[in-house]
């Protein structure tokens, strides 16, 4: 069985990291801070997302920013999750990822995605409509390179042949069963969007599993204890509506924004149920909002930290490891 602290492995939970409107320098210094403050609030391990030209909230670079984290802290892991990969060669992206995991080994999981934003891919040259064709080809070559599967040159590269033994863990966003079923035959795990509904998901789990997926699927909520924030909860989905694709606004469900509750017990509950209902194995967490200020933000971490992640794990313990009944 996988080890709940291993990079997004079973029964793990992890946070979500985003810049605060501050200075460059005062945007690293306070993700790193956050870090350290969720690993010693209980967390598992944290993930950066990318996008480009200043888009709000997001960083270029989310395997850079993987790296000032773990250098911030001494036991979490760090996964890029996700990376955009039709941004750069798959090549490339192997070896830096590889680099860093032989840096902090033990620590550093990927998430990769097609991405979704035509601003991404015009900065870089890129077509747009492309980028899934783009996705399809690398995918199943960076999954083999970060096991050591690969020829040379690539499999030259010290780091990559060091994937052999010390494979880095790899997951991919799905939002549909054929992606789904894509990931399960490449060995890895799912991650799902923030704004789908756990039901919904829950098809797209059973679709992985079915096609011999044992590796995790990964939730990803906004949690929030005590009074929400509604006026930043609502700015925020405004914000996504304003340039999320309508296919993809057609697949978000009510009420999905947030999971809360007044005590921790009343969230670590709707949290289990969430993942209950989306037949995942891992969860990751979010409560940065637009507007928020810092110090709000590391008290939600210090109270998810003491008053629901205990809760939480209690009850991931009495799950199964795969709650589709996947093989070990």
């Amino acid at each position: 069985m996988s080890d709940p602290h291993e990079p997004l492995a079973h029964g793990s939970i992890s946070l979500r990291m985003y810049p605060h409107e501050l200075p460059a320098e005062g945007v690293i210094a306070e993700m790193r801070a956050q870090a350290a403050l969720a690993e010693a609030a209980g967390f598992d391990g944290l993930m950066t997302s990318e996008h480009h030209g200043g888009f709000r909230g997001y960083l270029p670079n989310p395997l850079q920013a993987a790296g000032f984290l773990l250098d911030a802290t001494r036991r979490a892991w760090a996964a890029p999750c996700p990376l955009l990969l039709p941004l750069r060669h798959w090549t490339q992206v192997a070896e830096d990822v590889a680099w860093l995991a032989a840096r902090f080994p033990g620590r550093v999981g990927a998430g990769l995605a097609a991405g979704g934003l035509a601003q991404d891919f015009e900065m870089a040259d890129l077509e747009f409509e492309s980028r899934r064709a783009a996705f399809r080809d690398a995918l199943p070559r960076l999954a083999g390179a970060l096991r050591g599967r690969c020829e040379p040159p690539l499999a030259d590269d010290a780091a990559i042949a060091a994937c052999e033994q010390h494979p880095v863990p790899v997951v991919c966003a799905a939002q549909g069963p054929l992606t789904a079923r894509r990931a399960a035959k490449l060995g890895i795990g799912v991650i799902y969007d923030s704004l789908q509904p756990p039901p919904t998901l829950g098809e797209v789990s059973a679709a992985h599993a079915g096609a011999g997926g044992n590796a995790p699927r990964i939730l990803i909520r906004r949690a929030w204890i005590g009074r929400p924030p509604s006026a930043e909860v609502e700015a925020q989905m405004e914000f996504y509506r304003g340039y999320a694709a309508r296919d993809a606004q057609s697949s978000w469900g009510p009420g999905n924004e947030l999971v809360g509750g007044d005590s921790g017990e009343q969230l670590a509950d709707g949290l289990a149920h969430a993942l209950d209902a989306s037949g995942c194995s891992a969860l990751n967490l979010r409560v940065h909002l637009h507007g928020l200020s810092p110090a709000t933000v590391r008290g939600q971490i210090e109270r998810l930290g003491s008053e629901v992640l205990p809760l939480l794990r209690r009850r991931l313990q009495r799950r199964p490891r795969d709650p589709l009944g996947a093989s070990s």
